[in-house]
């Protein structure tokens, strides 16, 4: 191979995206003392640009500017020049996105952001074509207009920055409300959620649509507390029309990022983590709700993705996969009709083809398709003159074999840094879907990634941010705590093993010490230690991932009824009572954290079940438990001393007559012991 022309401090770093810019001739310094130091002791004003590897417009970005000698050379002369991975550094990302917003009224990656030496933002905005497009002003003309104005209009410049960052540190400051956290708040939330709902197409609002993953598990939620068949429609509408859209890989499993239109049929390609995580957990529970083969069919799809393609032989899960493979975007995925043909034969050719929508003219670019079923088997069936036996033969088949030929395509790019917040939202995933589907397989997948965030991603009981090539870094932030407190808890759920919840709970305790507001409540996003920067943020909202802050709540409410210590459930309180008002005013923000005010407001069953976790009739309990959707529960079993000291719920349990007991209780009332699976059932049932 060619030997590259520059090379750049960033080949130092782990992170994939920040690698990816290694060679282009910008003087790029990663985020730290040493860029920082410059900027302040040559005066420069910082260029900061921020992305992620999975970002097409990065990858456009990067082409057109970063890799143009001419345009790196304006950039050198005149700037300092940091480029950071999002997703290794959410702190700087959420404080400079909110900067971008506050100048431009939008935001989105790449983002180019111009900072003060003294860090503080004074202009920016998203991507910024080589030449002036679109009503967007070329990256050069850009470059030569702010250095011009950083060197003659300083003051001008300096009180923008001043004023820019106070606002910044006002931002998401709320005040605990006095009034009473009742179930109005979630029924206004529900008719709010109805009013912006798609009917025909499922989801909320027009396009672009994302999977609205937080707010379908509200949904369920309310359809279980309150018995509406609108909220399961919501639910089951979405769920079905995402899985049948080119949204969802057909051949292999797993969600792209979002869908450019309001079909769910054209995606953007990016494959992330989270998504996927969440998606796999809302599918799950429709399965337990309903108990339709469709849903635990894509929930075992999803995790199946994961496993395969997405799991790093020490156990940790990689980030995302590129929408991009040989420059062009979609290329992996898409098919035309005579590929199809080629490899099936002509029967089974046209009637997949039929059935995955693959047409001569394609619905996609360049006469290519993306798979996706707009119609039913039966339908297809209809049409063609031939048995459903039949056509799920050809279909089952087709996909195996066009799966084969896809895997010898080139593959995009895979970012393999593995992050603790989102291999905490995967935990979680796969440790509820070993429980609910009865799969020990998923549960010791579970594990291994259990067991390799505690080996890896903890340092001296503290959490780690990133791994990668055998190198964790970075400061923990609190997503990352508070997912992980919420995996480990669903692991120790999934198996019963004391280290998982010890390990949550000491993990909860020092979430509390380092990220708590004594002042006004909530969690900060940065913990106690944290390198100082112009501000310390939180973050109440639940967008693609659910807020820090609505996991931590829900975590804490059901650490509190394991422990019976009240003092996790009032940390938990005072997040809910912070967010009183703007939960039913709007509840697409908060679908996450909606489900922890259902949990706090519902009578959680308490279970407890005394016996071998081995034994037949344990598992025979916990199929029972799991074989319906319990939203609001807490579990645990064990007969040691070391569980009973550690886990209250536990403790003072007697097995009945020698045989395995469980205890069903609920607002501070436990019903009779049960010793047979029948009389679990009519406990759980009161």
């Amino acid at each position: 191979m060619e030997e590259p022309r520059h090379t750049n401090r960033l080949i130092d770093e782990t992170s994939p995206y920040l690698l990816q810019h290694a060679h282009n001739p910008v003087d790029w310094y990663a985020w730290g003392p040493e860029a920082l130091e410059r900027a302040r002791n040559e005066d420069k004003p910082i260029l900061l640009s921020i992305g992620y590897s999975a970002c097409h417009w990065c990858h456009v970005m990067e082409h057109e500017s970063f890799e143009n000698e001419e345009i790196a050379r304006l950039m050198n002369e005149s700037f300092v020049c940091i480029k950071v991975d999002r997703e290794e550094r959410p702190d700087l990302d959420s404080i400079y996105m909110n900067a971008v917003q506050m100048l431009t009224g939008h935001g989105g990656w790449p983002m180019t952001m111009f900072l003060t030496p003294d860090l503080k933002p004074f202009y920016g905005g998203t991507y910024f074509p080589p030449e002036d497009r679109h009503g967007l002003p070329g990256f050069p003309r850009l470059l030569i207009a702010v250095a011009d104005s950083y060197q003659k209009r300083r003051q001008e410049i300096e009180n923008s920055a001043d004023a820019i960052t106070a606002e910044l540190g006002k931002l998401n400051r709320f005040q605990p409300s006095g009034e009473m956290l009742t179930t109005e708040i979630l029924n206004q939330a529900f008719t709010a959620l109805m009013k912006n709902f798609d009917r025909l197409h499922g989801g909320f609002g027009r396009a672009p649509k994302f999977p609205p993953s937080q707010t379908l598990m509200f949904l369920l939620r309310h359809h279980h507390r309150t018995r509406s068949t609108e909220a399961l429609e919501m639910v089951e509408t979405t769920l079905e029309k995402m899985a049948a859209g080119g949204m969802y890989d057909h051949l292999g499993g797993g969600f792209a990022r979002y869908s450019v239109d309001e079909r769910w049929l054209v995606p953007h390609f990016e494959k992330m983590l989270y998504d996927n995580a969440l998606l796999s957990r809302i599918y799950l529970y429709a399965y337990q709700a309903t108990g339709k083969p469709l849903y635990r069919r894509i929930a075992e799809e999803i995790v199946e993705y994961i496993i395969r393609d997405m799991t790093d032989r020490s156990g940790g899960f990689y980030s995302a996969e590129d929408a991009d493979s040989e420059g062009e975007e979609g290329k992996f995925y898409v098919w035309t009709k005579d590929e199809v043909i080629r490899l099936l034969g002509e029967r089974e050719g046209e009637a997949f083809c039929r059935y995955f929508d693959v047409t001569d003219g394609g619905n996609f670019e360049h006469g290519k398709s993306i798979l996706n079923t707009p119609r039913s088997m039966e339908e297809v069936t209809a049409e063609m003159g031939i048995g459903l036996d039949e056509l799920e033969r050809m279909i089952a088949a087709g996909k195996k074999k066009l799966f084969y030929e896809r895997e010898g395509r080139v593959r995009p790019g895979r970012d393999e840094k593995i992050l603790a917040a989102w291999n905490g939202l995967m935990l979680t995933s796969l440790s509820e879907a070993a429980r609910i589907l009865g799969r020990d397989d998923y549960r010791e997948v579970a594990a291994r990634n259990g067991d390799f965030i505690l080996q890896n991603l903890t340092e001296d009981g503290r959490l780690l941010r990133t791994y990668k090539d055998g190198r964790a870094k970075l400061n923990a932030y609190l997503e990352d705590y508070a997912f992980i407190v919420e995996g480990m808890l669903a692991l120790y759920e999934a198996n019963f093993e004391l280290k998982y919840f010890d390990e949550a709970r000491q993990l909860a305790d020092r979430m509390i010490e380092q990220f708590w507001d004594e002042d006004d409540g909530g969690f900060f996003f940065t913990s106690a230690d944290h390198e100082e920067l112009i501000a310390r943020t939180k973050d109440y909202f639940d967008n693609a991932i659910p807020s820090g802050n609505s996991v931590a709540a829900l975590s804490l409410l059901k650490l509190g009824l394991l422990t019976g210590e009240p003092r996790y459930g009032r940390h938990a309180l005072a997040i809910l009572r912070t967010m009183h008002r703007s939960m039913s005013r709007h509840p697409s923000a908060f679908g996450y954290l909606l489900c922890a005010l259902d949990f706090y407001l519902s009578e959680p069953k308490e279970i407890a079940i005394i016996g071998p976790t081995d034994s037949h009739e344990v598992r025979s309990f916990i199929e029972e438990i799991y074989s319906r959707y319990l939203p609001n529960k807490v579990l645990a079993s064990g007969v040691d001393a070391p569980s009973a000291a550690a886990i209250k719920l536990l403790a003072d349990r007697p097995a009945m007559e020698g045989k395995p007991t469980v205890y069903v209780c609920r607002n501070y009332t436990c019903l009779a012991p049960a010793t047979s699976r029948e009389e679990l059932a009519a406990r759980l049932d009161e």
